[in-house]
């Protein structure tokens, strides 16, 4: 067992794992830790604890210490830079004629590195734009290029529901979402209906999934034969939630319902998404 804290960099970003040394760490704590990027003012989301070495990427580092007055002094003049830093990279993007949109940037804690993040449709050459840039600010400059969902996580906003965006409230990752679970969740295959403000999918089809699942493995399909208490017949309509489905019974020709207690499935059948909607909505699985 290893005594850890857990900190976090951006108010919804992953956790990494620091070594405490001698200090107890109370949650919310504004502590300087060393990390890939340089020296960084992190927030911690939990303090002291023991977790399994297992758990632990190695090697663990320890955090330099707890943020004093100067430190944060030194994170308001780095916001400062930021906001300056933004409006100067768009004045060299307008002047080079770059087809990207800036996004954001970032200054890390200890001055070393000015980072910018961009969309853009199609592969930018920067080369020129890191030359100015580096000749402006005297530091280290990286150009990152983000896909639509990273930009709605930065931006933030609301969603279709009136709710702030949930990959900029609490998702740490962006969950894989797919076409097929919208299929599945009897959702309107229509692009407006099914994706987020991104552009892409929304992330919140994947948490009634594992639910949809299950129902699925007992629930007859549209187009399944099943034999029901009026005989054998077709499912033409079923609803997962209520387990209630549409028969088209074969004897009679006329329509019945019933649950899916009721039936018996003689052949079941499979869910299956069309080549016109797979192509349709392709590019809303994209990140």
């Amino acid at each position: 067992m290893t005594e850890i804290i857990g900190v976090r960099f951006k108010s919804v970003g992953k956790i990494y794992y620091f070594s405490p040394g001698e200090e107890q760490i109370e949650p919310g704590t504004k502590v300087i830790v060393e990390t890939a990027r340089g020296v960084e003012c992190g927030e911690a989301v939990f303090g002291n604890k023991m977790v399994e070495d297992e758990r632990i990427v190695q090697p663990l580092k320890t955090i330099i210490r707890i943020a004093t007055e100067e430190d944060f002094k030194q994170i308001e003049k780095n916001k400062i830079k930021e906001k300056d830093a933004f409006g100067i990279c768009e004045e060299k993007i307008a002047k080079l004629g770059l087809n990207m949109s800036l996004v954001d940037v970032e200054c890390t804690f200890d001055n070393s590195k000015l980072l910018f993040y961009f969309t853009a449709e199609n592969r930018v050459d920067f080369r020129e734009l890191v030359k100015e840039l580096a000749s402006v600010f005297r530091t280290r400059i990286e150009l990152r290029q983000i896909g639509v969902r990273d930009e709605a996580k930065m931006m933030g906003g609301l969603g279709i529901c009136g709710r702030p965006f949930c990959c900029s409230s609490f998702l740490g990752d962006f969950q894989p979402v797919s076409i097929k679970m919208a299929k599945e969740q009897s959702l309107s295959l229509n692009p407006t209906k099914i994706s987020g403000a991104c552009g892409r999918l929304m992330c919140c089809l994947k948490y009634e999934q594992d639910g949809y699942e299950e129902l699925l493995k007992i629930t007859p399909k549209i187009g399944a034969i099943v034999e029901t208490p009026s005989g054998k017949g077709t499912v033409t309509d079923c609803n997962l939630i209520s387990g209630k489905l549409h028969v088209k019974l074969e004897q009679t020709g006329g329509d019945a319902t019933f649950t899916r207690d009721q039936v018996k499935v003689l052949k079941d059948s499979v869910m299956r998404l069309s080549r016109e909607e797979i192509n349709a909505l392709r590019e809303l699985e994209k990140n």
